[in-house]
């Protein structure tokens, strides 16, 4: 096995095991061994547990925005429309079978009080999609207000519906959203 796909293997086991369980919950036994690697090779590539998260965290961060960018870009030129994509792509992930909230929340709650390099990953993750939203207001016209307002829409409702399981909270959000959007626009 090849170094890159060792560090794939940790890493999509470290993904799926620390979304599922917890970043706390998981050890480096039980994580070399769902890899299929021995133990000096996962050391070998992430000398930290901080390491691995840190990597699961920068995966998790393109997935979001690259899954993002499509549904507002598959949205199309309508600025309205494409802010509101936002939370049709919130209510498509809140409806999968493994939806467990947001990775970057979980790890902060699991790991931002003791571990100030996760923290500063979370608030990363956090600002960059604060940043996305500003761009799709500017889009619309409406005063810059709205961006943060939207993004506190979106970050609530990823954190009810993890709690309540309920997908339906994206629609209570995009409801929201709407009154938000139309009131400025």
């Amino acid at each position: 096995m090849t170094e890159e796909d060792a560090r794939e293997r940790i890493l999509a086991a470290a993904e799926e095991l620390y979304y599922r369980k917890g970043f706390a919950a998981v050890g480096m036994d039980e994580l070399r061994s769902a890899a299929g690697v021995s133990l000096r090779r996962l050391y070998s590539l992430f000398p930290a547990k901080t390491d691995i998260v840190a990597a699961v965290l920068a995966r998790r961060h393109a997935q979001w925005e690259s899954g993002l960018s499509t549904a507002v870009t598959d949205a199309g030129d309508d600025p309205r429309a494409r802010l509101l994509a936002v939370y049709g792509y919130l209510e498509n992930w809140f409806c999968a079978d493994d939806f467990r909230g947001c990775a970057f929340i979980n790890a902060f709650g699991e790991l931002g009080g003791t571990n100030p390099e996760v923290a500063e990953i979370v608030r990363a993750h956090k600002a960059s999609f604060q940043e996305y939203m500003a761009g799709l207001v500017a889009g619309t016209g409406a005063p810059a207000a709205l961006a943060a307002q939207l993004s506190i829409l979106a970050e609530g409702a990823q954190s009810t519906a993890a709690i309540s399981k309920d997908p339906s909270v994206a629609v209570q959000a995009r409801g929201a959203a709407e009154v938000l959007i139309d009131a400025v626009i």
